[in-house]
Formats: structure tokens, sequence, C-alpha cells
């Protein structure tokens, strides 16, 4: 009973008061404050936010939005045809790999799962794990219940002035039906936590597929088997095929304004995957791994969150399974080096302490 209660409790907080949100862009939120101040209602949202494009007007409010260089700093990243992270309309920002938009937060959530009226909230990477402790607890609890009501009313039915405790029986009803219930969804849970998918990356599996921007190195010859895109992207087009060995460069008295890191340009494939391939899945071992910890006391006790939470491996914001290796292999791509970076950085930082 103290698990379930302590499971419940941590999975309660973390999805009321840390529900693995994505932060707002800055039009959103002006946005929301002037609808705030003006008292409106809720507005109408399009049936399906995800599938409405990004302004790419030379210049529109989003012809140059901040927050790419989130993504064209790690090596692979989930994007739309143009190389261009995935766009929500609603938040005003680039959605991270596996957010979706929730019409019950009205906000992009991380590795959103489902909204769990139990707990009044949206289950996500940030309380995914909590959710399985506590349906394993409720579970086990339930079934120790009902062997002990069926135990009880055994027992006096035995008995030569047999009576029957409504109690008991109303016992056996509730521990049953929950304990069936909580056990579903326990299975349920551990099979996505082995496969690597939350409910919503369940969804049409089999026939899914992802189109990755994929790190390589700038000199690459396409012979047309696939688009590329090299980042920083240029101020005037937020998007265009990048030639063949060349880069993309910002011009003039931009490039004095672009930060250190994002001067060192960056080259991507964009690959599209086979349905049914999961880009996240690293083994069932190594897939438990990053959702339960790598100790026992992480299995057992709710206390630290899933590894998967951290987002600041360069590799991407989730690690990447042999399907990436894959598309490599299958597009003759090898991975890309950083040597050039290297270079290119630290000649900018010897030409900055020069002009200092």
């Amino acid at each position: 009973m103290l698990a379930v209660l302590a499971t419940y409790l941590r999975l309660f907080l973390v999805v009321t008061f840390d529900a693995g949100l994505v932060p707002l862009g800055e039009e959103a939120i002006q946005r929301r404050n002037a609808a705030r101040r003006e008292s409106q209602g809720r507005r109408p949202k399009p049936p399906d936010l995800e599938s409405n494009r990004y302004n790419v007007g030379r210049d529109g409010p989003l012809s140059r939005p901040p927050g790419l260089e989130t993504f064209y700093s790690k090596d692979v990243f989930v994007c739309e045809s143009d190389g261009r992270p995935r766009w929500c309309s609603d938040c005003v920002g680039f959605k991270p790999d596996r957010a979706h938009h929730s019409s019950e937060m009205d906000r992009c959530v991380y590795k959103m799962d489902h909204f769990c009226p139990w707990v009044g909230g949206m289950v996500a990477e940030n309380s995914f794990k909590f959710f399985f402790q506590f349906n394993v607890y409720t579970s086990l609890y339930c079934a120790v219940v009902l062997g002990s009501a069926a135990y009880g009313l055994q027992t006096q039915l035995s008995s030569p002035d047999a009576t029957m405790d409504p109690a008991i029986v109303v016992s056996i009803a509730l521990s049953g039906f929950f304990g069936l219930f909580t056990f579903m969804m326990s299975m349920t849970t551990l099979r996505y936590i082995f496969q690597n998918l939350s409910t919503v990356d369940a969804l049409n599996v089999r026939a899914k597929v992802y189109q990755l921007a994929v790190r390589v190195d700038r000199d690459i010859d396409t012979d047309n088997k696939f688009g590329t895109v090299t980042y920083p992207l240029d101020a005037g087009q937020p998007t265009r095929p990048a030639p063949v060995g060349g880069q993309i460069a910002v011009a003039g008295d931009e490039q004095a304004q672009v930060s250190r890191d994002s001067m060192a340009t960056r080259t991507f494939a964009i690959l599209r995957t086979e349905a049914g391939e999961n880009p996240w899945d690293l083994g069932w071992k190594d897939n438990w791994l990053s959702i339960m910890g790598s100790s026992i006391f992480d299995w057992v006790f709710p206390v630290r969150r899933s590894p998967c939470t951290n987002h600041e491996s360069t590799e991407g914001f989730y690690p990447t399974g042999r399907v990436v290796g894959d598309l490599r292999r299958r597009y003759g791509i090898k991975a890309a080096t950083n040597e050039r970076d290297e270079i290119e950085l630290r000649n900018m930082r010897l030409g900055n302490g020069q002009a200092e």
C-alpha cells in the first residue's frame, strides 16, 4: 500500500508541476498574454495543428525564427521535406523530436503518451516511468487484496452457519476490476518500454515513416539521391537545397552577429526511413535502461527521472539505434567528422583574440 501511495504521489506531482511542456515561442507568449488581458475565451483551433505549415515568406515574422541552433547542433533530428524541424503553428515554435501538441494542455509536450484522468494530467517522458511503477504496484496490491478477500469469503462460506459479508464481495469486485485494469496497463506500458515507443508513437506504427536530417560532410556528393540543407540558414531564405560541395553562408554585417557556435556550418542529408522503422529503438535492454534507469534502485523507487529526459547529447534529442546506421549505409553516407568544425571554431577564436 505504501508503494502505491508513493508512486501515485510522485506521478501526480510530476504531471501537475512538470509535465514536460515544450517552451512557447515568443509570438505565442505575446498572443496568449494579449488574449488574457482582453479576457477573451479560448479561440477555436484548427483540427490538426501539427499539419499547419510554418510561414516561409522572406519578410514574414517567422522568416528566421529562433531555436534552430538547438536542432542543427545535433547529428540527427526529425525534419520536414525541406530540412527544417517540424513546426507547431499554435505554440509558434519548432517541435523537438517525438514532441506532439496536446489539445488538453494546449501545448506541445515532450514524448507525449496520453492524458490520464486518474492523475488529472498528461503522462509524458517526465512521468512515464512513474506511471509504469504505479500500475505495477497497484496491480500487485489488488492481487493481494483479491487473494485475501477470496480466502476470507471461502472461510465464511465453509462455516456451518455460513453468511456472506457484503464488504468482502465488494472488495473482491473492486480489487478484481482494478487489478485487471492496472495489470493490462502495466503490460502495455512494459511493451512500449521494451520497444521505446509511446502511445502516440505506437499509432499506426507498422506504416509510420520518419523523415530525418542526418549530419554529413559538407562536400558530400548526393548524386540526386537525397536532398540536403546547410545550417545556419541564409537570413533571406529560410531553407533551400544546399549546393553540392558548397555552403549556405550568412553575408555581410549579419555574419558578425552570428554566435561563435553557429559559425561552424553543418550540412544534413534529408533521408526517409522505411515503413515501421523506429529510429530510437536501441534494443530491449537499452530501451529499458533509457526509461527506467541503470540501477535496481531506480527500477523500484519512484525517485529519479528517466535518463531519456536529458536532451543535451549532440547525437540527438534521444539516442538513436541501428536504423540511422542502416540509413547511412542505404544511401552510401559516411558519418560526418568534426575536424572542420574544430578548425573553424579555433580560427574564429584566434580572430576574435586578435581583434580584442
